[in-house]
């Protein structure tokens, strides 16, 4: 990670070495153009005419080709040979040039710098110090071979000019590098911040639209697609898209004030409430947010179970004071000697329903409490066979009919049976009461069958006009009931106390009429899957 960041930082200074690079060629065809140009006799002869020449041609040479191929490689290998080059040269000319070695070691002057800029600092320094070393032995060699040599005082300048601007720009370029990591760093943790809240907006199960002040779409998350369907898609402009919402944010626009009434943006799709604010203050830019009503209802929803689960567990103590004294009463009529035999089976049957009613105080508890279920292994057949006897016993059916079937003769499976058997109730009792064709009698079957894969399945079937499908994506909700009478539970009690048996309820239509309640149990294969039905 460090050696990318720094790889990153190196890159960054690219641009400068360009602008050195050129800055050498600029050097060395001036120096061209000072040995073999108009000006030449104006300065007079070199020390070392031939030499001289030799240098200006050789440096320009390498110049171009350090311009050309320079950008091309490490930026540190660049910068190394391109000091040296400046060096090498710059100190010869300064020897067979004297007339112009005040210009060239000034000129050299920049290159120390750039060098420093671009190098670590270790190498701008030795860049400087290696300026130093050669400026002071070309002063002594001019010395040794020429008496009308410069004063000492002036390549003493030069090198503490060296030394200085390599140490300046040395910490230029080490802060350049720093403030490049810190720009890298915070770059890149801004992008990830950017991913994050892209994904949160994205994730949100609120609607989030971005409108600018031409009514245009901007942004839209995935609820807020998914809000929209068919009205938003292809479409940009909102007034196009969604009339109604483009008016209701013109009016708040105007007043600041939001119209919370729920707002159906397609027949196929919840109502929501829209809600709105600036993105920024002063900016034309507003974001809509839609709330799904269906949401919220579900979160009143499960505040409301909460409190009916405490409410249910209430009553449910309640009952059993006179749910008890009741079977006690009933005891005591059973063993009088002055009770009719005929009455005997009315006592019998209301101890029988006593039991179960206490059966169905435990399973509300259960259900408020969250409660497992007590499963047991369980022969299916005699268990549904069992419940049909029980059910036409407690309730007089007159003209309609209650049946069941069965594909194998036997299907054991684990469960909790007096959970079971409310749950039966339930189905039945609906199956009696809407599943019939006005004017005729119902007919309500229950079959007991095996799935693909061997699992147990019990359907509580009618022959009823059967159930539209706008009501039957509701059936299970708490509290949907199309009845004036009911209380939109039994379904849904019905189901939680199938998950409560690791089963599944679900509604099955029927393409012939009618309607169907699968209950899909657990249990183990059985080996005899070729019999015909059989009747109980």
């Amino acid at each position: 990670m460090a050696a990318t960041e720094a790889d990153d930082a190196d890159s960054a200074l690219r641009r400068e070495l360009y602008f050195y690079t050129l800055y050498r060629l600029l050097e060395a065809s001036m120096l061209v153009l000072v040995l073999f140009g108009p000006v030449a006799d104006m300065i007079g002869p070199p020390r070392h005419d031939l030499l001289a020449r030799a240098v200006a041609l050789s440096y320009l040479f390498m110049a171009a080709l350090l311009f050309l191929f320079g950008r091309r490689g490490e930026l540190r290998g660049n910068a190394l040979a391109g000091i040296a080059t400046d060096l090498f040269f710059g100190l010869l000319a300064i020897h067979t040039i004297p007339v112009a070695g005040t210009g060239i070691a000034l000129m050299l002057m920049f290159n120390v710098g750039a060098a420093a800029l671009l190098l670590p600092a270790r190498y701008g320094l030795g860049a400087a110090m290696v300026a130093v070393a050669g400026i002071m032995v070309e002063y002594f060699w001019s010395a040794a071979v020429d008496e009308s040599a410069r004063m000492l005082a002036e390549p003493l300048m030069f090198s503490v000019g060296y030394l200085a601007i390599a140490t300046l720009t040395s910490i230029l370029g080490r802060q350049m590098r720093a403030s490049h990591d810190l720009a890298a760093r915070r770059g890149v943790e801004t992008a990830h911040l950017t991913e994050v809240n892209e994904l949160i907006i994205r994730r949100l199960r609120t609607g989030v639209l971005l409108v600018d002040g031409n009514d245009q779409v901007r942004l839209a998350n995935e609820a807020a697609i998914l809000l929209l369907g068919d009205a938003g898609e292809g479409h940009r402009d909102l007034g196009v898209a969604l009339p109604e919402l483009a008016r209701r944010l013109a009016a708040w626009r105007v007043d600041g004030k939001t119209d919370e009434t729920p707002l159906q943006i397609a027949s196929d799709q919840p109502e929501v409430v829209p809600r709105f604010t600036r993105l920024l203050a002063g900016s034309d830019q507003t974001l809509v947010f839609l709330d799904d009503t269906s949401l919220v209802s579900r979160r009143a929803e499960s505040m409301t179970l909460a409190t009916l689960g405490r409410f249910s567990a209430s009553l449910a103590h309640e009952i059993r004071n006179p749910l008890a004294a009741i079977n006690y009463a009933v005891q005591l009529l059973e063993e009088s000697d002055d009770v009719a035999t005929a009455d005997r089976r009315l006592l019998e049957i209301i101890r029988q329903q006593g039991v179960r009613m206490n059966g169905i105080v435990e399973n509300v508890l259960g259900l408020a409490r969250r409660e497992p279920a007590k499963p047991e292994h369980v022969e299916l057949v005699a268990l549904i066979r069992h419940f049909v006897d029980d059910y036409r016993a407690g309730h007089p059916l007159e003209n309609d009919s209650l049946s069941a079937t069965a594909s194998q003769p036997q299907v054991t499976t684990l469960l909790d049976p007096r959970q079971l058997h409310q749950v039966l109730t339930v189905l039945v009792h609906n199956a009696l009461i809407y599943g019939r064709v006005p004017g005729e009698p119902a007919r309500v079957g229950i079959h007991v069958h095996l799935d693909n894969h061997g699992l147990p399945m019990v359907d509580v079937v009618d022959r009823g006009p059967g159930i539209p499908e706008r009501v039957a994506r509701q059936l299970f909700r708490p509290f949907f009931t199309t009845s004036g009478h009911g209380t939109g539970l039994g379904l849904y009690i019905a189901r939680e106390l199938c998950r409560a048996n690791q089963a599944s309820l679900d509604h099955v239509p029927l393409p012939g009429g009618g309607s169907c309640f699968r209950i899909r149990l657990a249990g183990s294969p059985l080996k005899d899957r070729g019999r015909a039905p059989e009747k109980l």
